[in-house]
């Protein structure tokens, strides 16, 4: 109760209950239930509120007006918060009241976190960061997993240097199974001939904290990038293709901080835009098709929606827009911790078949997105639907496609 806000009070009795947020939620969509309706989701917060912080608490306590949630309420409200909101977003941009009910979520779920009632396979990733400062790597481990993708991948990656202009971070599954985006990092900071890193003292930016409105860890994660790029002298952290990622990083770091980053924090989109604009990357056009999803933080919660689509110009693909994109896109369905909640796996399917189906209906040749998270959740949906059309990652194609400038000895023997 002491963490309400005067911005969450003012969305809550801002609410006119018109029902519009149910229209733009992929959930409601797909099954239809009443219950998904975004503001719905909020009932034990908007209760809690109403009795305890609001302009007439004592009124509404003394007289029994609104009846305060239960444990019961809570753990069956558990489902809604975490199962069935991905926080991306497109509730808030639908509420004629202006409410940002995404930010209202992640309020609740820090109450939810706070009673200890998240759900057990986010809460064994929060104890794993808390420990590793990751919730799939331990730290230790970094240098040895970016020794093998380096030889895998034939690049090198350098690992925990001194000093470095550059901190590069990575996501969990950039150091596992898709280790392939990692590597097209790398081969693009060596191709730039920056002088960059990755860090034991600051590597995982995906943010579980984030996720789980577990505020600590949140901060502890975001000061454990920030203040590693101050300990090398970096003058930039550069974030994966992570949407939450960079929701908590580049947007959350400065209230940790109380002042304007010390640093500069740069999603991987930003990074590809600005040097290709530059004339510093420069890449061979693939001259197809393709249409592009928009992660949520990264666009519709981020404002990335132009410089996608810059770099998928510079690729020379013909862009064949989904019926719903830019900031209007819907999400993938995995975000917000919901793809690592193994149980919320049926109503995640649900959803993915409306964006399979809008995929499809565009007739393009390459699907593409610049979020390893969404990435992972089209590649589950499409196992389970046994679709075959594989999710390309923006990185990966600018990398793959590199022009490198001839070398001396090549120019003279063409001459």
């Amino acid at each position: 109760m002491s963490d309400f806000s005067v911005t969450v009070g003012l969305h809550l009795e801002a609410c006119v209950h018109c029902g519009l947020c149910a229209q733009a939620c992929h959930f409601h969509m797909a099954t239809g239930d009443p219950r998904y309706t975004p503001i719905y989701k909020l009932e034990p917060f908007r209760r809690a509120y109403q009795r305890q912080a609001s302009p007439f608490a004592p009124l509404v306590r003394a007289l029994g007006l609104v009846k305060g949630p239960t444990i019961d309420d809570l753990q069956q409200w558990q489902e809604l918060i975490y199962d069935a909101c991905t926080m991306c977003g497109r509730c808030t941009i639908a509420c004629p009241m202006g409410i940002d009910i995404a930010e209202l979520i992640r309020d609740a779920r820090h109450g939810m976190f706070k009673a200890g009632l998240i759900p057990d396979r986010l809460a064994l990733m929060d104890r794993t960061a808390r420990q590793w400062g990751s919730p799939a790597t331990p730290a230790e481990d970094l240098p040895d997993i970016l020794a093998e993708t380096a030889a895998e991948h034939g690049v090198a990656i350098p690992c925990d240097l001194p000093q470095a202009d550059v901190l590069v971070t990575a996501a969990p599954a950039e150091l596992g199974e898709h280790t392939a985006a990692l590597a097209a990092a790398a081969k693009i900071m060596n191709h730039l001939g920056l002088r960059w890193t990755l860090h034991q003292g600051g590597f995982d930016a995906s943010n579980i904290g984030f996720n789980n409105g577990d505020l600590e860890l949140q901060e502890q994660l975001t000061r454990a990038l920030i203040d590693t790029a101050l300990k090398i002298g970096a003058h930039t952290v550069l974030l994966p293709e992570c949407g939450h990622a960079y929701g908590a990083a580049r947007w959350d770091a400065a209230r940790w901080y109380g002042k304007a980053l010390p640093v500069r924090v740069i999603h991987m989109t930003e990074f590809l835009d600005e040097q290709i604009a530059a004339g510093r990357l420069q890449v061979d056009p693939i001259g197809e098709t393709a249409t592009f999803h928009d992660p949520c933080q990264i666009v519709r919660r981020g404002g990335l929606e132009a410089a996608a689509r810059r770099v998928l110009a510079a690729l020379g693909f013909e862009l064949i827009e989904l019926e719903a994109h830019g900031i209007t896109g819907l999400c993938c369905g995995g975000g917000g911790g919901v793809v690592s909640n193994q149980r919320a796996a049926p109503l995640r399917h649900k959803v993915f078949a409306i964006k399979q189906q809008q995929i499809d209906a565009t007739g393009a040749q390459h699907f593409v997105t610049s979020c390893g998270q969404c990435r992972i959740t089209f590649e589950m949906g499409a196992r389970h639907a046994g679709w075959t059309k594989p999710t390309e990652s923006l990185l990966e194609l600018v990398a793959d496609r590199l022009r490198v400038a001839p070398q001396p000895a090549a120019i003279a023997q063409k001459a």
